[in-house]
């Protein structure tokens, strides 16, 4: 596939996604469903569809099939643990909010506003979650899962904050009315500006997205990113990233998670 380059440079340009050469047939596979659907012999004459401006919904869906997505309920528990003990059981403000900012299918979302939900009671919180892929957000805003997905979610959240499908809806689940409430989900490109609407978080999750970017583009996400973060705010990333040559404003707590320095 010769026209790799082109697809690579404009999920990059677009994105901040550094796709590496060992890519080539898996973005070959996944584009080979959109030139069957407009009669295409080339990538190349796909490459030029996206470019003449006159399909932003194709260029979008070709950002979702080459965006990669897998998450699940609980992932990397530690994080919830400090979470849980370190950050919201001892918590007095006015209204928590955390963004969880790569949010894919919005299980990472869910499982923070059960958490929210056990631990703060009656006081206010909410939960944003963005991905720069609208398919999974569509996802992520029914809040609808299969049961497979539960490995790591205690039989109590189940019971308490999961409602269980019958009959067409055998073997799904649905989270609980009372956490969906409080979670919110939206488009958010990370490499572009950020919607001054946004305003300031308490907490930002930004887990097993840095992996896909370069160290320039790293830097310039994750301080984009911290910029909505309030002082003494905390930040994590997944255990398997690092933010090593990254210059930020934020002091390392354990590995993984990060404070925001206070001026």
């Amino acid at each position: 596939m010769e026209e790799f380059s082109h697809f690579r440079r404009l999920i990059y340009d677009y994105a901040g996604i550094a796709l590496t050469p060992e890519k080539k047939i898996m973005v070959a596979s996944r584009l080979a469903k959109r030139l069957l659907h407009y009669g295409l012999q080339t990538y190349g004459q796909y490459y030029q569809l996206l470019n003449t401006g006159q399909y932003p919904y194709e260029f979008q869906l070709m950002v979702n099939i080459l965006t990669t997505n897998e998450t699940y309920f609980f992932r990397e528990p530690k994080h919830f643990d400090f979470l849980q003990e370190r950050i919201i059981k001892p918590w007095h403000g006015d209204n928590f909010r955390l963004w969880s900012a790569a949010s894919s299918t919005g299980e990472e979302s869910y499982s923070i506003g059960m958490l929210l939900a056990e631990n703060l009671g009656m006081k206010k919180w909410e939960v944003f979650g963005s991905d720069v892929n609208t398919e999974v957000l569509e996802t992520a805003q029914k809040g609808v899962y299969l049961m497979d997905r539960l490995d790591n979610m205690s039989q109590h959240y189940l019971d308490k904050y999961c409602l269980k499908g019958v009959r067409s809806q055998e073997g799904y689940f649905r989270v609980d009315e009372n956490i969906r409430k409080h979670i919110s989900f939206k488009q958010i490109n990370l490499k572009a500006p950020l919607p001054k609407s946004l305003g300031q978080f308490d907490v930002i999750f930004l887990r097993n997205v840095l992996i896909y970017f370069d160290t320039e583009t790293k830097q310039d996400i994750v301080q984009r990113v911290i910029s909505t973060l309030k002082p003494g705010g905390y930040f994590f990333i997944s255990h398997s990233e690092t933010l090593h040559s990254i210059k930020t404003e934020l002091s390392m707590v354990i590995p993984s998670i990060y404070q925001k320095l206070c001026k």
